[in-house]
């Protein structure tokens, strides 16, 4: 009688065990599941790829391509990192090699590659009252401003373009404030109609300058300095990090953007409308390359 009151006890305990195993396992599912079929890619990217229209021509050859719907979040690089960092996107479009290194080595995100690079420009008043028209030292340029008082529009986003002004101003020796100094706190875009309305100074990425020029008065008064190079890279977040990312869709998007297919629509983005490339396609080159 005992012994068949432990057997009938044991049985018990093994089918409890066996649904709660099994509960765990339905748990489980539903993040597999949605990991094998989620047809949508998450990628934060910098407001300048939005803003010079390369988006235009690459979205909808990416989603015809790999079959991925694509979620853009145009952001700050600075954003898009933090995003990145907290595991709620899937891949990285941006341009502050040094922010990204950092997150990389944190080990957030993997998979980077240099995809293309324009410069970035200082805009201004045609009157030009800081003098700096032609001058091929943009910490030179940014000194005068300062010292001219003159006025100034910062995107002051934590953007790729913002982390390279403030650092500019701190190779300067300058810690930039007052009413000559005026913070947006928006994209690249919005930033330049802002300067353009108020005839101050900005610094601005060559693609979004020129897909906007017909709307500005501000002329191009310094460029050519290397610290001006403007590094775009792709990267994945790391799925073992963040095991709900979209790690197949990030993969898909990385390879599509470094594909031959991908690097001609950047190529010929704006040549035809601006008789000029917005971008140049870097796929197989790395910030070494350029002495970085």
């Amino acid at each position: 009688m005992i012994r068949r009151i432990f057997i009938a006890f044991l049985a018990c305990c093994l089918a409890i065990l066996s649904a709660e195993a099994s509960d765990m396992l339905v748990k489980q599912k539903p993040a597999i599941a949605q990991s094998a079929t989620n047809k949508n890619v998450i990628v934060a990217m910098t407001t300048s790829i939005e803003d010079s229209g390369l988006l235009d021509d690459l979205v909808p050859a990416i989603e015809k391509k790999t079959g991925y719907t694509l979620k853009k979040v145009a952001v700050g690089t600075g954003q898009a990192l933090v995003l990145a960092e907290k595991g709620e996107v899937d891949a990285l479009f941006v341009n502050s090699p040094k922010a990204e290194r950092k997150v990389l080595s944190g080990g957030a995100v993997i998979n980077r590659h240099l995809v293309m690079h324009n410069d970035f420009v200082i805009v201004g008043p045609d009157a030009d009252k800081a003098k700096i028209r032609g001058k091929k030292n943009a910490v030179e340029a940014f000194s005068l401003i300062a010292k001219n008082q003159a006025l100034f529009i910062s995107r002051g986003d934590d953007s790729g373009t913002n982390k390279l002004e403030k650092d500019l101003w701190k190779q300067a020796n300058i810690t930039p404030s007052g009413s000559w100094y005026q913070q947006t706190g928006s994209g690249m875009g919005q930033t330049l109609q802002i300067a353009n309305q108020k005839l101050g100074y900005t610094l601005a990425d060559r693609a979004t300058y020129i897909f906007q020029k017909r709307n500005l008065s501000l002329p191009i008064l310094v460029q050519g300095d290397k610290k001006l190079l403007n590094l775009y890279h792709v990267m994945e977040v790391n799925s073992q990090k963040f095991p709900r990312v979209n790690s197949a869709g990030a993969k898909a998007f990385i390879n599509y953007v470094l594909s031959p297919e991908g690097q001609t629509i950047i190529a010929v983005h704006g040549k035809k409308e601006f008789k000029q490339p917005l971008f140049y396609v870097d796929a197989g080159k790395t910030e070494k390359d350029y002495g970085f």
